[in-house]
């Protein structure tokens, strides 16, 4: 069967990867054809565009490539008229991709529209549900607290298959273990702070000063920065200075995996942390802090930023989001944590909670099961 896969993102090139090669293994016959990126070329098919110019975000650099943006929605609705594939999956991006599965309804387009990682309008724009209901035929969750917020609010039904960061996780600590890392040096490689300041510039630029500036009442931890993979050495040199700073770069599960704590600004990297048992700080600075935090109590129905704490459905860490976020209330968090403290132990536990929430099924082999069932469903 041919699969026409739609990714904007790093991280949607790298679910979508996994999700092809599980596809392969249920139909090997198996076509693919896709605006995607690096990693999704590797497992083979036709890339028409990559994902980088796609991937625009905020409102001015969306304006400035507003032709650029419309001509390569142009071409991915003209590239999946002429293809005619059995299934368009869709992953993440719901900007693009909702338009996409529009055109695909609209036209009466013969195919099936799949979203893999279903939009977060739990969170944003949760008129979209609309859209959704209308124009996609199955929806593919990796967040198990979506199938309530779906089925019973809006009576969407949903595939819960499982998130794929526990599987990325868990394949990296077996693999680990299988080599025989970190059994007996693990003592003196523990005393490490891991700084997660996020994975663009502008989020950089906000929150890592304040966590260096924290770390320092820690001088028997070594401070090690993750750096983003984009991001080059030397936009983090301006704020490392001469600190006594590491930083790394595409190491983050080796570096979670030695870390004692972390600070870590909202995204996955708060579920990651999480599954390596990492106790962490929630950090995220925000301009006009008094007037976010009005809407988060007023206006936005999330009630949290964290994965980890929207899985647990409670606080299991500290948010120290908009006014809340300053120096001194990083290290006042940050030395709860730590061993021997009553907050490291109960966050301990609850991400124990949050690992049997999530449960462990493969999310890719899962959605591809369920995919390719679908498809070869005789139709009434």
């Amino acid at each position: 069967m041919k699969y026409y896969l739609i990714v904007g993102e790093a991280s949607g090139d790298l679910h979508a990867s996994h999700l092809m090669r599980s596809l392969q293994k249920e139909d090997p016959e198996a076509e693919f054809r896709f605006f995607g990126g690096d990693l999704m070329t590797a497992v083979g098919g036709t890339r028409v565009k990559h994902y980088k110019e796609l991937a625009y975000m905020g409102f001015v650099p969306v304006l400035l490539h507003l032709r650029t943006i419309f001509k390569n929605m142009s071409l991915c609705k003209k590239d999946i008229s002429s293809w005619q594939p059995d299934a368009v999956i869709l992953v993440d991006y719901p900007g693009f991709n909702l338009k996409i599965a529009k055109f695909i309804r609209k036209n009466h387009i013969p195919t099936h529209v799949y979203y893999y990682i279903s939009p977060k309008i739990w969170a944003w724009k949760e008129y979209r549900i609309k859209n959704i209901k209308r124009d996609v035929d199955e929806l593919f969750s990796i967040l198990p607290f979506e199938v309530p917020f779906f089925e019973q609010k809006h009576h969407y039904p949903i595939h819960y298959v499982g998130n794929p960061t526990a599987d990325e996780v868990r394949s990296f600590l077996k693999e680990r273990d299988e080599r025989g890392e970190m059994k007996d040096e693990r003592g003196e490689m523990r005393k490490v702070i891991a700084l997660l300041a996020g994975s663009r510039k502008q989020e950089i630029k906000d929150n890592l000063p304040a966590m260096l500036e924290a770390v320092k009442d820690f001088p028997e931890y070594q401070p090690v920065v993750a750096g983003a993979p984009s991001i080059e050495d030397t936009y983090y040199e301006q704020f490392l200075a001469e600190a006594d700073v590491k930083i790394v770069h595409n190491q983050t599960y080796h570096l979670l995996s030695q870390a004692t704590v972390a600070l870590v600004t909202s995204g996955t990297a708060t579920l990651e942390t999480a599954l390596f048992d990492v106790p962490q700080v929630v950090c995220y600075k925000t301009p006009v802090p008094h007037l976010i935090r009005f809407a988060f109590n007023h206006i936005i129905k999330c009630k949290f930023i964290s994965l980890v704490n929207l899985i647990a459905d409670k606080e299991v860490v500290q948010e120290l989001l908009a006014d809340r976020f300053s120096v001194k209330n990083i290290r006042e968090e940050l030395s709860k944590i730590l061993p021997g403290q009553s907050g490291r132990e109960q966050m301990l536990k609850d991400y124990q909670q949050i690992r049997t929430a999530l449960g462990d099924t493969c999310a890719p082999d899962n959605a591809a099961r369920i995919m390719v069932k679908l498809l070869q469903a005789p139709t009434s």
